[in-house]
């Protein structure tokens, strides 16, 4: 997967309880677009010789008609956490549990 190719899935909103009282909300890339995010990653910290906080990496994301800047954080078992922000969830009308249709580009 290389800078500006764009992959789509299909998985569900989940929350997570925040440690300060507030949810985060996130959508999991796992599968062939997880290990594609793995994959550039690893080229990009080669590339640059240190990693981004926490493994992270920089994408774009469209759900619906929203459209976001964003880093995808490693899970620890596999797979990739992308967090959808409160006005993201109203303007799209996501509610935790149902899928979403999310489009990456790398950024």
């Amino acid at each position: 997967m290389n800078e500006g190719s764009t992959i789509s899935v299909n998985a569900p909103l989940w929350r997570s309880a925040g440690g300060n009282g507030g949810d985060w909300y996130f959508v999991s890339i796992g599968g062939a677009a997880g290990e594609a995010l793995s994959a550039h990653a690893l080229m990009d910290r080669l590339e640059r010789g240190k990693g981004r906080g926490w493994g992270s990496v920089k994408v774009q994301v469209t759900v619906g008609d929203s459209q976001w800047s964003t880093s995808a954080f490693p899970l620890k078992n596999s797979g990739w956490a992308i967090p959808v922000k409160l006005a993201v969830r109203r303007a799209e009308g996501l509610v935790e549990g149902q899928p979403v249709a999310i489009a990456l580009e790398l950024a």
